[in-house]
């Protein structure tokens, strides 16, 4: 990691205008690369995070790239969860993102090179890894080879990274256990079916939820991504061969294994690539893999109920958290409602019969 230190910033730079850090920019550019360098700028889409991405257009030669990412990294060190909870004790010694990339390539996962990092300022120059997400270059290939690349990787999470964690990184502090889970479900009840007036008199779903938020809770844990799905995964020709690229890291921690997999399965609209035949072969691949690799702690039948409990538990909570975003304006995110909704009956079983109620009630009198 290459960092300036006359790129460290006075207070008053610490509290720069954050609506636009283009002199930041700016600078880190011409003092990395030399004036000239820097040909323009354009911002990005981020996700639903405060922080905000640009791609910078460079000068090409020989010694510099033809682009890369500034990323500002925001207000907010750790997510909303982890302070209304209390996982971790703030303020960290440095950015999660920073803290999680270091173990990240310790353990040899694809994430992007780090040009500048300046903490005081909160800003970073990264490499660009490139313009076509997993999820966008499925619909044109051959889907399950490029979502076995991205469960290979994940492998490397699951396997490597789970042996050599320690307490250096964040995400050995923070657990997905029967709080967090229930926590995001509660999201679910509020926002979610905040529209249905009707899902007070279902008496017992409080119920439901916990005995979802338990059985999640009994399954061992891994280190996980935690949203690794097709538009933080990036496909980058190697050579003559494909691979995957790895962003939105920062929030990683332990979490049963087949969380991840419902992330990059079952999320947004995952189904328009992802069938139920391929999702069982991947699931397959990834179960023999573990095998392989001396590495499973579950056998297969439970290993398909703990993904089963985990995509009916990330569809609820993303039946809330995208109802929530809608609701400050971000009705983009209800796109996704329909999808979530779809997942979630696919995945329940009969000892939930009255979640599958309160679900057919919010399929039938939200305004999707």
């Amino acid at each position: 990691m290459h960092t300036s230190p006359d790129l460290r910033s006075a207070k008053s730079q610490r509290l720069m205008d954050r609506t636009e850090p283009h002199a930041w920019i700016s600078t880190a550019v011409d003092r990395l690369w030399g004036q000239g360098a820097l040909l323009g700028l354009e911002p990005l889409k981020g996700d639903a995070s405060s922080r905000r991405f640009w791609r910078i257009r460079l000068n090409p030669d020989g010694a510099r790239p033809p682009s890369a990412i500034a990323v500002d990294l925001g207000p907010d060190d750790v997510p909303s969860y982890v302070r209304a909870l209390g996982l971790l004790r703030e303020p960290l010694p440095n950015p999660p993102w920073l803290n999680v990339h270091a173990f990240l390539q310790k353990i040899g996962v694809a994430v992007p090179e780090i040009y500048v990092a300046d903490t005081d300022a909160r800003m970073l120059l990264v490499e660009d890894v490139g313009q076509l997400p997993l999820f966008e270059a499925a619909q044109t290939a051959n889907a399950g080879d490029l979502y076995r690349l991205a469960v290979d990787e994940l492998l490397i999470f699951h396997i490597r990274g789970t042996e050599q964690l320690n307490s250096n990184c964040l995400a050995s502090e923070i657990a997905y256990d029967r709080r967090l889970f229930r926590w995001e479900l509660q999201e679910f009840v509020k926002s979610g079916l905040g529209a249905i007036t009707a899902a007070a008199n279902y008496q017992g779903l409080t119920e439901e939820l916990d005995e979802l938020a338990a059985r999640l809770d009994a399954f061992p844990r891994v280190f996980s991504h935690r949203d690794y799905h097709g538009h933080n995964l990036f496909i980058q020709r190697d050579g003559g061969s494909l691979r995957i690229r790895v962003i939105d890291f920062q929030d990683a921690l332990l979490a049963p294994a087949a969380q991840d997999l419902a992330v990059l399965l079952t999320t947004r609209d995952t189904g328009r690539v992802i069938t139920p035949r391929l999702e069982r072969r991947l699931l397959d691949y990834y179960h023999a893999t573990l095998l392989r690799r001396g590495a499973s702690k579950l056998s297969y039948a439970d290993f398909l109920t703990s993904y089963r409990y985990c995509v009916l538990q990330h569809a609820l909570k993303i039946i809330g958290r995208f109802t929530s975003l809608a609701h400050q304006g971000k009705r983009e995110y209800l796109n996704y409602i329909p999808s979530a909704l779809q997942q979630a009956k696919r995945m329940l079983t009969p000892e939930f019969p009255i979640l599958r109620e309160v679900i057919d009630e919010f399929e039938r009198t939200s305004q999707l």
